[in-house]
């Protein structure tokens, strides 16, 4: 039976291992510093951090991802779960959250209001005033006068 050399998660192509596991460490911390918590990095979290590395993520991407999850967290719309490490870097997961986080959600647009307004009233100045007062008083007298001849 052979032997693995190491307990070290594979590290790509063109990246030393000393870079990827300050790669990974920094990462870490990172994660722990957004999210106010304290974990030692074992062996288990290492090789989650090298696979998240390893799929194309960034430090932007865990610290855009970490901020929509503590929104949606605030607004009640995710358990605090998510912000577990083991729940955050399930990669398909974090894909979609991080896709998701990129969405710019418009509000649905109103309906055009109806065109239809209104035309303002003319003003009516003390002469027209005047007028239609007196065209009132003869029409109340001329129903005066056929009310009572009836």
């Amino acid at each position: 039976m052979s032997q693995p050399h190491s307990h070290r998660p594979e590290v790509p192509s063109g990246q030393s291992t000393q870079s990827w596991s300050q790669s990974v460490q920094e990462l870490h911390q990172l994660y722990c510093q957004w999210t106010a918590q304290t974990l030692s990095l074992r062996f288990d979290r290492e090789r989650l951090w090298c696979e998240f590395l390893r799929a194309g993520f960034n430090a932007q991407d865990l610290k855009r991802v970490l901020s929509y999850l503590q929104n949606e967290i605030r607004s009640q719309r995710r358990n605090i779960g998510a912000l577990k490490l083991s729940n955050l870097l399930q990669l398909d997961r974090f894909e979609e959250d991080l896709n998701i986080s990129r969405v710019r959600l418009r509000p649905p647009t109103p309906p055009p209001k109806p065109t239809l307004q209104q035309p303002p009233e003319p003003e009516v100045d003390d002469q027209q005033r005047h007028k239609i007062r007196q065209q009132l008083r003869i029409f109340r007298q001329q129903l005066g006068r056929k009310n009572s001849a009836s």
